[in-house]
């Protein structure tokens, strides 16, 4: 007996919207030994809609397939041969990033160039370097907010990562980057700070924290020594939580969060604000 059929009989025999929705529940029970149909699969965007998560293969605008204009070549070609093509610009080797937060630094000093690191962060700054050289590592480069304290830690680690080649930029400079959810009651920046901070937070992200180029054979293990809120802010980006978490996270002084970025793209948070290196009593977060 068909379903169609079926229905109307039951709908007939009881005369009521009771017995259709028994007569519903009872067709549609799959049989003894039978399973269940599975359901279809969501896209990414319906995964999203619904408050879930779907990651982003082309996160950095980096996936190999996206960087090939296939309309153009099949138009003078007629066909292309997609595996050469991809080839050229697909990842072989993986960056290893090492995001470091500045050591303590005077609290009130009113100007930037005032920040300078205290007593205790350069003893922080120390066994922060020697720390990253007793992982045996052949460090590639070393990049470095341009603000004192930043650039203070970065003199102190070098001396343990010797020949390294640094680099300052303003873009690692601390900031707003987006509201955080939930809101804090004790820090509540303006709303231009945001609109400017936000922007600069998110061009460093994009700048610094992508794929291997595809020219790179083999692993590259970079450092960076900047702030917590742009380090919270890189890892949520680069994990592809939602950004507006960043705040949930706690940095210790002078800590290591590691992330490693591989040929395809994927993301590994390897350790996240690392401070078992230090004492216990020379453990800070200002």
């Amino acid at each position: 007996m068909s379903f169609r059929r079926a229905l109307r009989l039951a709908c007939g025999l009881a005369g009521g919207s009771a017995a259709l929705l028994t007569a519903v529940a009872v067709v549609k029970k799959p049989w003894v030994g039978e399973s269940e149909p599975a359901p279809p699969a969501a896209s990414a965007a319906e995964t999203r809609s619904r408050g879930g998560s779907a990651w982003d293969n082309n996160w950095d605008r980096r996936e190999p397939l996206s960087l090939i204009n296939l309309q153009k070549r099949n138009g003078e070609t007629g066909e292309v041969e997609l595996a050469p093509e991809l080839n050229k610009v697909k990842s072989k080797a993986s960056r290893h990033i090492f995001l470091i937060r500045h050591s303590q630094y005077n609290l009130e000093g009113r100007a930037d160039t005032d920040r300078t690191l205290t007593l205790l962060g350069r003893e922080q700054a120390e066994m922060t370097g020697q720390r990253l050289a007793s992982l045996g590592l052949k460090y590639d480069q070393i990049i470095h907010s341009s603000m004192t304290r930043a650039t203070e830690t970065t003199e102190i680690i070098s001396k343990y990562l010797p020949g390294v080649k640094r680099t300052s930029t303003d873009l690692l400079r601390e900031g707003a980057p987006i509201p955080p959810d939930p809101p804090i009651s004790h820090w509540k920046p303006d709303a231009v700070q945001y609109y400017e901070d936000g922007a600069r937070i998110e061009a460093a992200f994009r700048r610094f924290i992508h794929r291997a180029d595809a020219k790179q054979e083999k692993d590259t293990y970079e450092v960076f020594i900047c702030h917590a809120n742009v380090i919270r802010y890189i890892v949520c980006r680069a994990l592809q939580f939602p950004p507006e978490g960043w705040l949930r996270m706690s940095l210790n002084n002078g800590s290591i969060t590691y992330l490693v970025i591989h040929p395809n793209g994927r993301v590994a948070l390897r350790v996240l604000g690392e401070t078992g290196f230090m004492p216990p009593e020379k453990i800070t977060r200002t």
